[in-house]
């Protein structure tokens, strides 16, 4: 039996010029042992290998288990699958281990999964979802018994949404499957680590378990990308691409670059017109977001880890810890509404130990200024976003009911306890167990009378899968992530050039032109669900859009932008982009006023549009919603008024005929916490809210099939049967615990219930500062902007725009 010790893993890494940090070796220590953990270390520190290196020299020193899978490694994304099949390929040649390292992912060829069905890898990366279609294996009690590690990587961008609901009940399973597991995650920092680690682990792991921090503080770089003069009134969008030739000298001086946008639709317009400007980057600049063909992104990962591309304009689908070495600069264009979201970002730059990130920062609009000092201090004092994880998502338990009896059934004591180990089913009661046995198998006392519902019968003992036609049903239906219906870009004649939503190719006619993966391509017909185009000579086109909105701005951010304001008032005016927004804020307090920390500024404005209140938290755009629906609704009941609304994340307006009484608001005490959720789904219409999270839900756990591949349900007949589904349970089975869901996510997640409730404590601590500017404020105007880009095309808005602006500047 060779042996193997860590001696021998620390001379491979002094063989490639490396030595190991301290981090690295207590996690190899604490594996060692035994342990359980977690570690947290910035990207580009030599997080993987803290990991990888334990997990190898166990198959060296204890051979006897190998030909078998002995560990499983969950990424969130499939192009993270790659870099870690390549780090690990390295080190079990370097060891000499006689290890198969595979991939299993939604891309794995049929015949590649064949091979692994026959014979497990050693090493297998995976995602969530492949994980669960695995445990829909009649053998996966087989596959998965010698199992000595799991490891979960990206921890951070996993807790906090169902996917990572999805790994919590894996971890459950594997734990009573495998006798010998660690169970590993790996994270960058966020607000809640020790939370994390618990999630993770389960209430019967978390204690005594290793949270190892690496101690190394990666030096970032922020750096803001400003023009010459910031215009007074800011609206969105309006500097932007004026910045190009900031951007174009910034790839042209770099090794490489990475251009993060925070839309794909922003992501073509970006690399159209860098490549109408440029066009000697054809060829050395791509494109990479998730509507690509995999063939593509596969590509632009390939020639961006060679060094072959200068440029990548890209989304968050180069998000996390993909190892571009010869990437040495970003650029993120907008505010990317959160700390932690833009270290992700700015760590794709000196992604290796001991380099440094450089990140440039483009606003898109004036007041994006304030955002770029914020994320500056809010990084040195690392002031990171926490993420809560999600609890009581009876949407993915069930669904995970169903996989385990269609991967050979269940007892239904055993899967209890181990269920309620989980963080987010501690609290389940017998009785809502019980509920999820009878929903599975009946469908519950309001579909009961469907055959179609009676997924899982109870046989033996055991609950198990009812028939093959369900089971094929449930493995294409397994996951947790439900986007639009999409339809596929192909050439009448050729390949697959990748996705777009169905409202949007729907909208387009025969010879219609638009702009996709940085090609001119013009319709020629459409069939089914797929979108049939060849090449176009024409420069310009339509720019495909997608559904989704805009990032809200996390509360750390509120904050910090809250301070950054309070700052320039006292004098405090360190940051350059302070500086550079002087005439803005100058503007601002000459017209109204610049708040201060104890302070919440009031405008009231009177134009040709009619009687405008314009209130500023700095909260967000989902809580400005919130909050201007609720205000709306608490004035109306005072006198008759109907309101036009508008938001951004620096405030809202409420846009009225008549003029609004707000002293007989505030005597009323129209921010007042009293009887708030009752107001608030009263002011919001929550039923039609939560019919629209219900839309998910019932695909989730299984109440609606999406179909099968290349035969999709169109998106409104997908609406329409969640619709009438949600309307059975609300009119007959109202303590329906998937009805119950949609309402807590409702409230817990769109609305952020927790963040509106402190949001108006302070509010209501602050002293009210109500200005009567005679003109739109530069706080107001890109609030007024917004209101109209919903009304009007991008041409006459910026005629429009324009000419307000002459209209406003002007004292």
């Amino acid at each position: 039996m060779k042996k193997a010790s860590f001696s021998e893993a620390t001379r491979w890494f002094v063989s490639r010029g490396w030595e190991p940090f301290p981090f690295q070796t207590a996690a190899w220590q604490a594996f060692a042992k035994a342990k359980d953990g977690l570690v947290n270390a910035p990207t580009g520190s030599g997080k993987t290998y803290a990991l990888l290196v334990p997990i190898v020299c166990r198959g060296l020193s204890h051979p006897e288990k190998n030909g078998r899978l002995r560990a499983v490694w969950i990424t969130p994304i499939r192009a993270l699958a790659k870099e870690i099949e390549g780090s690990a390929k390295r080190l079990v040649d370097g060891l000499g281990l006689n290890w198969k390292v595979g991939i299993r992912t939604g891309d794995t060829p049929s015949g590649e999964r064949q091979k692994q069905n026959r014979r497990m890898p050693e090493l297998l990366i995976t995602t969530p979802e492949s994980l669960h279609i695995l445990l829909a294996s009649n053998q996966h009690e087989e596959y998965f018994s010698a199992l000595d590690a799991m490891v979960v990587d990206e921890w951070h961008d996993l807790i906090g949404s169902k996917r990572g609901v999805q790994v919590e009940l894996a971890v459950s399973r594997l734990k009573s499957l495998a006798p010998d597991l660690r169970i590993w995650g790996i994270s960058a920092t966020i607000g809640n680590m020790d939370q994390a680690l618990e999630v993770l682990l389960g209430s019967d792991r978390a204690e005594g378990a290793s949270l190892i921090k690496s101690g190394i503080q990666k030096k970032l770089s922020v750096h803001s990308l400003m023009p010459e003069e910031v215009e007074k009134m800011p609206w969105a969008g309006h500097i932007g691409i004026k910045l190009l030739p900031k951007v174009v000298e910034i790839i042209q001086s770099n090794q490489s670059t990475l251009v993060f946008t925070n839309t794909r639709a922003q992501c073509e317009i970006w690399y159209h017109a860098i490549l109408d400007r440029h066009p000697e980057l054809a060829g050395i600049m791509a494109m990479h977001h998730s509507a690509i063909s995999k063939e593509l992104r596969y590509w632009v990962e390939d020639a961006l880890y060679d060094g072959r591309l200068k440029a990548v304009i890209c989304t968050s689908s180069l998000d996390l810890g993909v190892d571009f070495r010869p990437v040495n600069a970003i650029v993120q264009v907008g505010g990317p509404k959160g700390v932690a979201r833009f270290m992700q970002r700015a760590g794709r730059s000196g992604h290796q130990p001991g380099a440094d990130s450089q990140i440039y920062f483009l606003p898109t609009h004036s007041l994006e200024l304030i955002e770029a000092a914020a994320l500056r201090e809010a990084i040195a004092r690392q002031h990171l976003e926490e993420r809560p994880p999600m609890v009581r998502s009876f949407d993915v338990l069930v669904q995970y009911l169903t996989t385990l009896a269609t991967g050979g059934g269940f007892k239904a004591d055993i899967i209890f306890r181990e269920v309620s180990g989980t963080y987010s089913f501690e609290s389940i009661s017998e009785e809502e167990w019980l509920w999820c046995l009878r929903y599975i198998t009946t469908g519950g006392a309001s579909l009961e009378a469907y055959p179609d519902y009676r997924k899982v019968i109870f046989e033996d003992g055991r609950y198990v899968i009812a028939g093959n036609r369900v089971a094929r049903r449930h493995r294409m239906s397994i996951g947790t992530i439900v986007g639009d219906t999409m339809m596929k870009v192909k050439y009448v004649r050729g390949g697959l050039i990748g996705h777009v939503e169905e409202y949007f190719a729907t909208s387009l006619r025969e010879g219609d032109v638009f702009w996709f993966a940085g090609r001119s391509l013009e319709v020629v017909r459409i069939k089914g669900l797929v979108l049939e185009v060849k090449n176009s000579k024409k420069t310009s086109g339509r720019i495909p859009a997608w559904q989704g909105g805009r990032l809200p701005l996390s509360s750390k951010m509120s904050d910090m932008i809250l301070k950054k304001l309070h700052d320039y008032r006292e004098g405090r005016i360190e940051d350059p982009e302070m500086h550079k927004i002087k005439p803005v804020l100058q503007l601002q307090e000459d017209r109204s006023h610049l708040p201060a920390a104890d302070e919440f500024l009031i405008e009231q404005v009177k134009t040709r549009e009619g009687y405008h209140l314009f209130m500023y938290p700095f909260e967000g755009r989902l809580v400005h919603e919130g909050l201007a629906s609720l205000i709306a609704y608490r004035i109306a009941l005072l006198h008759p008024i109907t309101f036009s609304l508008a938001f951004n994340d620096y405030g809202f307006e409420l846009l009225s005929d008549q003029p609004i009484p707000l002293d007989e608001a505030f005597d009323n005490e129209f921010l007042s916490t009293d009887h708030l959720l009752d107001d608030l789904e009263a002011s919001i219409n929550s039923a039609e809210m939560a019919r629209r999270r219900f839309r998910d839900i019932s695909v989730i756990a299984g109440l609606v099939f999406q179909g099968f591949p290349g035969n999709n349900v169109k998106e409104k007949h997908l609406l329409a049967s969640s619709s009438l589904v949600f309307d059975v349970f609300a009119d007959y089975d109202p303590q329906n615990l998937l009805l119950r869901q949609a309402y807590n996510e409702m409230i817990d997640y769109q609305l952020e219930i927790p963040r509106f409730r402190a949001v108006m404590e302070r509010l209501n601590k602050q002293k009210p500062v109500i200005t009567y500017p005679s003109k739109p404020t530069p706080f107001s105007f890109p609030i007024m902007v917004d209101r109209l880009r919903e009304k009007l095309t991008s041409e006459r808005l910026e005629d429009r725009i324009s000419r307000m602006t002459r209209a406003f500047e002007g004292d």
